[in-house]
């Protein structure tokens, strides 16, 4: 499933038809909050689960991982479901998956049933990674198609955010207690079943939004087709001709295979190779960490609950910022010296991290210097991720393929990306306990190595025409 391409005369929305268009991307984009809501707001419960259910760090990481399995799944079936019954429908199952796992998770009988609920709401994230981008893509005119896309990466650092500040606030509620109890629940619970909320407004919004036209002409629905069109592009433009450029544009598509990928000596050609290294560096960094024990992490070096709670939320408040920042110098500098300036940036971070942490507690916290050298670089490590990796490798995945092979290669980067997140996901608790400072520079030493892969395997990507790559 990928967008139409257009040429650049193609119409643009007129100002009256801008807000609705607005309205339609931001709705899409919901499933972008929806996938950041979920992915972390486990960060809130995972001391409450280890003291619940009395687990040790390696089954506790599992439960934590294991959404990532209904990731992948979800992403690698999404574009499928989506081709066979629209783009709407697809957001709408996702909607109900969203909601099932917040009740779910929110009223486990066990631990396993607990992890089941997690896949479930895995398999909604990896939808809503793939239908979102999707979907803005086809629906947005051409003129503001670049702007209208970012929606769903402003969405995802939003819905981190907020997860995080829901979670404070309950946990404040609950006395600072994460097993305080709650309209007759724990905190922990509550915290995971207010995605219902969300998870309800995005099948509501999914019901007043139009299908994507590109799904309705190849379904052969043209007068909806128009209709769409009209409404998103204004009704100034030649609809008919509208109609064929896009069914044109379709038929000379190369559904590319996995086959495509394959040749040379190492199996995959070259510059799948280089995707697959910046997709695993750019979790191999430890960035998701942050997002799904940084109250654990916290907790673990003397920080009480309360103000561990307080700066997950003033990290993902920098990451917003940090996203922001990409946006706006992705293409005024370059996809490559923003990757270098982040990679850098990580590494300094993540040392003195790792510095920090390398310090034995004194009265069960950290030393005063440590301690603020530690938070003041976890925000650091976060602000350099977000301002380069977070976003340069989703927009380098998205142009550094030739044609032929676009679509598949970018299926194996993102699976990689699943598969390097769900390892790092899994091993920190048992890194942490065995040693948390080593750990760090770990991180530290894929961060660094990420400047040489850039310096010598990744092509510069700003400005070219897609079908000058390869």
């Amino acid at each position: 499933m990928t967008s139409t391409a257009q040429p650049s005369g193609a119409a643009t929305a007129h100002p009256e038809h801008l807000g609705h268009v607005i309205f339609i991307a931001a709705a899409a984009a919901m499933g972008g909050f929806l996938f950041g809501y979920d992915s972390s707001v486990i960060n809130g419960a995972v001391e409450a689960i280890r003291s619940r259910y009395n687990i040790g760090s390696a089954a506790l990481a599992q439960v934590i991982a294991i959404a990532l399995i209904g990731c992948a799944i979800g992403a690698a079936t999404a574009g499928r479901i989506a081709d066979r019954i629209g783009r709407i429908r697809c957001m709408q199952i996702a909607a109900v998956l969203f909601t099932i796992s917040a009740v779910g998770s929110a009223l486990p009988f066990a631990l396993y049933d607990l992890a089941f609920w997690r896949i479930i709401g895995g398999f909604a994230i990896g939808m809503a990674s793939v239908i979102g981008p999707a979907y803005i893509a086809e629906v947005s005119p051409p003129a503001y198609r670049g702007r209208l896309g970012s929606f769903q990466q402003a969405a995802i650092v939003i819905g981190i955010a907020v997860s995080q500040l829901v979670n404070y606030a309950i946990l404040q509620a609950a006395g600072g207690n994460q097993r305080g109890k709650i309209i007759g629940l724990e905190a922990w619970q509550v915290m995971l079943g207010v995605m219902v909320i969300p998870a309800v407004i995005y099948g509501l919004l999914s019901l007043v939004i139009p299908e994507s036209p590109r799904y309705l002409i190849s379904a052969g629905k043209y007068g909806k087709a128009r209709e769409v069109l009209a409404d998103v592009e204004g009704d100034k433009i030649d609809l008919d001709a509208r109609v064929a450029e896009i069914e044109t544009a379709m038929r000379r598509e190369h559904k590319s295979t996995f086959k495509d990928l394959l040749g040379g000596r190492f199996w995959f050609l070259p510059i799948v190779w280089v995707g697959i290294g910046l997709s695993a560096f750019q979790q191999l960094v430890g960035i998701n960490v942050a997002f799904y024990y940084s109250s654990t992490l916290w907790q673990s070096v003397g920080v009480d609950p309360t103000k561990s709670f307080f700066y997950s939320f003033t990290t993902s408040i920098i990451n917003i910022i940090g996203t922001v920042v990409a946006m706006i110098f992705v293409d005024r500098i370059g996809r490559k010296p923003l990757a270098l300036i982040g990679s850098t940036g990580m590494v300094i971070g993540l040392s003195l991290e790792a510095w920090a942490f390398s310090y034995h507690l004194v009265g069960g916290k950290l030393p005063n210097v440590q301690g603020w050298v530690a938070l003041i670089a976890a925000h650091w490590f976060v602000f350099f991720f977000a301002m380069s990796w977070g976003v340069v490798v989703w927009v380098f995945l998205g142009e550094m393929f030739p044609n032929r092979i676009r679509a598949a290669a970018l299926g194996v980067a993102a699976s990689a990306q699943w598969i390097a997140n769900w390892a790092i996901t899994a091993s920190f608790p048992s890194l942490a306990d065995w040693n948390l400072s080593a750990t760090y520079v770990i991180y530290a030493c894929f961060a660094a190595l990420s400047i040489p892969f850039v310096l010598k395997f990744v092509k510069e990507t700003k400005g070219k025409p897609l079908e000058e790559m390869g």
